[in-house]
């Protein structure tokens, strides 16, 4: 696959994934071990933590929390929860626990307060995250962010698994071998309605 095809193509996936292909421990740690290489600000990098649960009993312990917690934010939307995005995002929640692989990237210390600050600590994860899900599309893996779980019940997920005070969670990796091979590019604005050179020639409000 070629870079443009893989990056115009990976999507984020919740109804075509394998429930009941197991997904190795070696691939995963390959998956991250590409991923290590993200950029990231400072020792950023070297303090990230992340934690694979492949374990069913562990994941169908983690799964509750989510569910809760999705179902919470979805109260927020009702006018929208009929729409097709919803959809595949319910059916994602209400399988969360049969996902194969669980993986829960975690940076060192509660997020800084301030808006700079924020930039560079979330700037130094996400980059990796993104990274990784590229990995996991090149060996046939599809995966899809369900971090529902992170605003009412980290704590609950950090005791399960855990993880000492002092590291917050920044979301959970859903991840599984894809039962859809090949994917297209989603509609997007054109590039023309997005850019401007040298001044901002977008909406004011």
């Amino acid at each position: 696959m070629d870079t443009e095809t893989l990056l115009t193509t990976t999507r984020s996936v919740r109804r075509k994934l394998d429930l009941d292909r197991p997904v190795p421990p070696k691939v995963i740690a390959d998956c991250l071990r590409v991923a290590q290489q993200a950029p990231a600000a400072g020792s950023m990098l070297t303090a990230q933590r992340w934690i694979a649960v492949t374990d069913p009993a562990i994941r169908a312990g983690i799964a509750p929390f989510v569910q809760q917690s999705a179902h919470t934010s979805w109260a927020r939307y009702a006018d929208q929860v009929e729409s097709r995005m919803f959809a595949s995002a319910r059916h994602l929640v209400e399988h969360i626990g049969e996902v194969p692989a669980l993986v829960i990237p975690c940076m060192p210390g509660p997020p800084p307060s301030t808006p700079v600050e924020q930039s560079a600590y979330y700037g130094s994860i996400y980059p990796a995250i993104w990274s990784f899900q590229l990995a996991l599309r090149t060996r046939g893996l599809a995966s899809s962010l369900c971090s529902y779980h992170v605003v009412d019940h980290e704590e609950d997920v950090a005791k399960l698994l855990g993880i000492p005070e002092g590291f917050t969670q920044i979301g959970l990796i859903a991840v599984a071998y894809s039962k859809q091979a090949e994917f297209s590019p989603a509609p997007r604005p054109p590039v023309e309605e997005i850019l401007s050179f040298d001044a901002w020639a977008g909406p004011r409000r």
